[in-house]
């Protein structure tokens, strides 16, 4: 995973360059931002609308953002307890290392498979972002190459080996409906939010999930074992 994430931190790195953003700019970007999603969408509205669309940039890169707030929810209780390892924990926060954490099957390996993930993630994204802002201008037009791509196949990675039941699969491809139809009309960055509301729908009321309900015992069961 950490190789896989740092291979598309170069087209991150060549991709700034060419929107006009320094090589320390960029580099600082992926040291604090550190969310490969919000910093594509941050440098594709500045690639777009040059300096003067600073703050729409701003703004999508924000919204993206919110996204890590669900994970911290969810990965708070893999993490524990603690200041400090709470607050280390935020900076590696990220879909690669939530997904990761998640797919393990004892608390161990949860904690364990997200430090890992994130700590290695964050080292290989940061070097590649250097070497592709440094390659920037030997490669030319990033997009010429796919590499403006690679984010979107690394969260298609990431999301479908979770695709195994009809739930997951039913909110992926309404998502990705909802997403690809607001897209052309809305600020970079609402429509992955707007499309983030779909699962919580469909979580809430749980449509094609399966009950929490036991299922009801056939009558002649029910009077044997005495229930009503």
């Amino acid at each position: 995973m950490a190789l896989a994430t740092s291979a598309y931190g170069i087209s991150f790195g060549a991709l700034a360059v060419a929107a006009g953003l320094d090589i320390w700019q960029t580099c600082v970007m992926s040291l604090v931002m550190f969310t490969g999603g919000s910093q594509y969408a941050f440098v594709g509205v500045i690639a777009a609308g040059g300096l003067p669309a600073a703050p729409a940039a701003i703004a999508s890169a924000s919204l993206l953002g919110v996204r890590n707030v669900a994970y911290g929810m969810r990965m708070s209780q893999v993490i524990g307890t603690g200041f400090w390892r709470r607050a280390a924990a935020a900076q590696f926060t990220i879909d690669e290392s939530a997904a990761v954490s998640l797919a393990q099957t004892t608390p161990r390996a949860r904690t364990l498979g997200f430090w890992v993930t994130g700590i290695a993630i964050y080292v290989g994204w940061n070097l590649s972002t250097l070497a592709g802002a440094l390659l920037g201008d030997v490669l030319g037009d990033p997009r010429a190459y796919g590499l403006d791509a690679a984010a979107a196949a690394a969260f298609l990675a990431l999301l479908w080996p979770r695709l195994r039941h009809r739930q997951p699969i039913a909110v992926g491809i309404a998502a990705a409906v909802v997403a690809t139809m607001l897209t052309p009309v809305l600020m970079p960055g609402i429509p992955v939010i707007v499309a983030a509301l779909v699962a919580i729908v469909v979580g809430w009321f749980n449509w094609l999930g399966v009950s929490a309900e036991p299922p009801e015992e056939p009558d002649d069961v029910a009077e044997r074992v005495g229930l009503p």
